[in-house]
């Protein structure tokens, strides 16, 4: 994928879907720099290779601008950004407090336009340029209820995915990788046990939730020379998307596309 020696940032690239992202870049023999407010449990290795880590609060300007230089000063440059750090814990939007809303709005839309503005700086002035790729949602172009202002966020990094992509053109490419459902250390937590999650994931057309890798295989490709044309698009990993909910109401006598092309 051409990312062999690159040097990447991935935020909030510790854990989960993160964690899946580091080990993607580590495979394709980049230099993986992480960053989040506390470190993995266990140190993240691919191919010999050990994701760096470097803890940050990515809404905070001085921390981040301060991670950025370090970040050039030992590596001498930053080829791709990973906006990946992100989340909100549910809460519905009429009980939510403003200051939880704003909060959310922060980490998810504010904080990576500050890193991407950061690493955009960098790359600017590099001959090869650099790359960044936004971790997005499908919460962004559908409902979400209990996440509303994640939603929200999310569609704010969609939108603003395509106008950075011509305001830094052409010396910076930015993406954005739309994300749905995905199992991570975490999934209990939101779809409960084994049986929980196996029917969850029974809903996706392509039969499970995505695991972090699949993000990660995703991100590196749009990092990756392989996407040289390939700006202010949005790449959606959803397995499909959801089966239409009209259809298990319907009462009419008609195939089940669920199982009408699986073969004996």
């Amino acid at each position: 994928m051409e990312t062999d020696g690159q040097v990447v940032l991935v935020t909030g690239g510790v854990r989960g879907v993160g964690a899946g992202i580091s080990r993607a870049f580590l495979r394709e023999g980049a230099v993986v720099v992480a960053c989040a407010r506390r470190p993995a449990d266990e140190p993240i290795v691919e191919n010999g290779r050990e994701v760096e880590f470097v803890a940050c609060d990515i809404r905070d300007p001085d921390q981040v601008q301060q991670m950025i230089d370090d970040i050039v000063a030992r590596h001498g440059r930053l080829d791709v950004l990973v906006n990946n750090a992100g989340g909100a814990p549910f809460a519905l939007a009429a009980d939510a407090s403003p200051r939880f809303h704003s909060k959310i709005v922060e980490l998810n839309l504010l904080a990576p336009l500050l890193v991407a503005q950061a690493a955009n700086a960098v790359m600017q002035q590099q001959d090869a340029g650099g790359a960044i790729v936004n971790i997005s949602s499908v919460s962004g172009s559908r409902p979400s209820p209990g996440t509303a202002a994640y939603g929200a966020a999310k569609a704010g990094i969609d939108n603003l995915t395509t106008s950075l992509a011509v305001e830094w053109a052409p010396r910076v490419r930015v993406n954005s990788v739309v994300v749905g459902l995905v199992r991570t250390e975490l999934a209990h937590m939101h779809y409960g046990d084994d049986d929980g999650i196996a029917a969850v994931g029974a809903t996706v057309p392509l039969g499970r939730m995505a695991v972090p890798e699949d993000i990660g295989n995703c991100a590196v490709f749009l990092a990756s020379g392989k996407a040289a044309y390939v700006s202010g698009s949005t790449l959606t990993v959803h397995g499909g998307g959801e089966r239409p909910a009209f259809l298990d109401a319907a009462n009419a006598d008609v195939p089940d596309i669920s199982t009408s092309n699986t073969r004996a």
